[in-house]
C-alpha cells in the first residue's frame, strides 16, 4: 500500500517577514494599486489625455465625408432634414433633403465662390449663410462649422471653450453661437463628435451625425 503525502502550501505571516521583505511586499500592493486604477478605458469608450494625443491629426483633417440630420427650432416653427456633407479642402458639398431643405437643395463652395442650388434653379450669394437665408428662409453656420462639426473653434473670432471631465469638448462659444457636444463617436482611430446642439437667440439647431469617414494622413 503506497502513502501519497500531499504538499501544503505554507504562508508566512507579515510578522515573521524580514524588514526588507516587508517594504518590498508593500511596495508591490502600492504598485499594483496604482496600475489598477490608471487601467485603460474600455474599448469604444473615451479616455482622459485622448483629445489631446490626436489634436495634431484632427487640426490636419481637412477632407471627409458625413451623414446626418439636423433638427431646426425656431418660436414659429420645428422641422428637420437629412444633411450629406463632402468637405475637401478647397471645396465642399452640402446635400440638404427633406422638409426644411424643400426637396432637394445643394449648397456648393470653392475659393469663395458660394452657390445653391434648388428645384427654382441655382443662386449666388458673397457668403453661404446669406444664400441659404435668402433661398430657404433659415441658414447654418457654414463657415465655421467645419470646424466645429470636428470639436474646434473657428479660426477666425474669438471664442470660449469649457472641457469635460475627460479634456473633451463640451461648450464651445463663437459668433453668438452656443455649441454644445452632447456625444461622440470613433472613426479611423478619432473621436469625432456624434450629436451637437447649437443655439443662437432663439434658433435652435440639433446636429445628430450617422457616419463620418474621415480621410486621415496617417503621417500627421
Amino acid at each position: 500500500m503506497t502513502t501519497t503525502t500531499a504538499a501544503r502550501a505554507t504562508s508566512i505571516p507579515p510578522a515573521a517577514l524580514p524588514r526588507g521583505a516587508k517594504f518590498a511586499l508593500l511596495l508591490m500592493i502600492v504598485l499594483m494599486a496604482g496600475c489598477a486604477g490608471r487601467a485603460p478605458a474600455p474599448e469604444g469608450e473615451r479616455a482622459a489625455g485622448q483629445w489631446d494625443d490626436q489634436m495634431t491629426r484632427l487640426e490636419a483633417l481637412d477632407t471627409w465625408m458625413l451623414a446626418g440630420k439636423a433638427g431646426l427650432r425656431t418660436p414659429e416653427d420645428s422641422t428637420s432634414a437629412n444633411l450629406d456633407w463632402s468637405q475637401h479642402p478647397h471645396y465642399y458639398r452640402l446635400l440638404i433633403s427633406g422638409p426644411f431643405g424643400s426637396g432637394r437643395s445643394t449648397l456648393e463652395g470653392r475659393e469663395g465662390r458660394f452657390s445653391l442650388t434648388t428645384s427654382e434653379g441655382r443662386f449666388e450669394a458673397e457668403t453661404p449663410e446669406a444664400l441659404m437665408q435668402e433661398q430657404l428662409g433659415w441658414s447654418l453656420p457654414v463657415s465655421s462649422l467645419a470646424d466645429w462639426v470636428r470639436g474646434l473653434p473657428g479660426e477666425h473670432g474669438d471664442h470660449t471653450l469649457e472641457e469635460d471631465e475627460l479634456g473633451f469638448p463640451q461648450r464651445l462659444e463663437q459668433d453668438g453661437w452656443e455649441i454644445d457636444y452632447r456625444d461622440w463617436t470613433q472613426a479611423e482611430g478619432l473621436w469625432l463628435p456624434r450629436r451637437m446642439v447649437m443655439n443662437y437667440d432663439d434658433v435652435r439647431v440639433t446636429l445628430v451625425i450617422t457616419q463620418w469617414q474621415p480621410s486621415v494622413d496617417e503621417d500627421a
